[in-house]
């Protein structure tokens, strides 16, 4: 876990109501660099809500949020060539190329010229271990494992600062996501990269993730996987307490003493 504890993101007093529904109430979030965050809640808690407030795809009724010290108004610019993002279902486009599909946001957003920008889209797909055999088929060509390396590669594309996964390993077969789990780890460890990332799998919550943010009650509570373990919140409890939780916590802890 990276030493530095400069904050990236900072969210300050986040009220997400639907109607009569108050999914965020004064909710408080500080994301450090270089760190892997992994978002988990049960249902209704609002994680989606959280990472839409966060991109300003959607507009909360109260807080303030800043990510790499600006603010961010919903539909708005923000500095979003300096994140990227990886959406549950990929929305990958399914008429274009994997390298087609990577390539765009670079064609958008920079004056590179046509072959630098198949260069660098090439470098971003080897990266997340994908070859030009890949890269040269359609999203609908591909494997689920493959087809998330290939979003994965495209939200890379602009070398962003941040990084945000939402469910980077649902639906796909423990073999995949455990390779996926490995991916993600190399990628922070080697890019100078914070990734937040929302997930349900507890080994990658133990075996990739530096802290644990639970939403809970309205608002958010943040530790290390050691600490948030022991934290006495029923649902914290439970969740964590459940034994392929268990299980997951001491294969990670036992390939960390390896």
């Amino acid at each position: 876990m990276p030493e530095s504890h400069e904050h990236v993101i900072t969210i300050r007093g986040l009220v997400n109501r639907f109607g009569s529904q108050v999914v965020h109430d004064d909710l408080q979030l500080d994301v450090r660099r270089d760190e892997i965050l992994g978002v988990v809640g049960g249902s209704g808690t609002g994680k989606s809500v959280l990472l839409r407030s966060i991109l300003g795809l959607h507009g909360p009724n109260e807080g303030r949020i800043e990510v790499l010290g600006q603010k961010i108004r919903y539909h708005e610019p923000g500095p979003h060539k300096q994140w990227g993002v990886l959406f549950q279902g990929g929305a990958l486009l399914s008429g274009l190329t994997v390298q087609e599909n990577v390539e765009l946001p670079i064609a958008l957003h920079s004056d590179l010229s046509v072959g630098m920008r198949r260069e660098l889209a090439v470098l971003k797909i080897f990266m997340v271990g994908l070859d030009l055999n890949a890269a040269a088929k359609y999203p609908n060509e591909l494997s689920g494992g493959m087809q998330k390396r290939a979003s994965l590669a495209r939200a890379l594309s602009l070398e962003p600062k941040i990084l945000f996964l939402d469910e980077p390993t649902a639906g796909l077969d423990p073999i995949s996501a455990s390779q996926f789990d490995q991916l993600v780890r190399y990628l922070g460890d080697n890019l100078d990269l914070t990734i937040v990332m929302i997930t349900h799998d507890v080994d990658t919550l133990f075996g990739v993730c530096d802290r644990v943010a639970v939403l809970v009650n309205k608002g958010i509570i943040v530790d290390t996987v050691d600490e948030i373990v022991k934290h006495p919140d029923p649902w914290i409890q439970e969740y964590f307490g459940d034994p392929r939780a268990v299980r997951a916590r001491r294969a990670a802890k036992a390939k960390v003493n390896t």
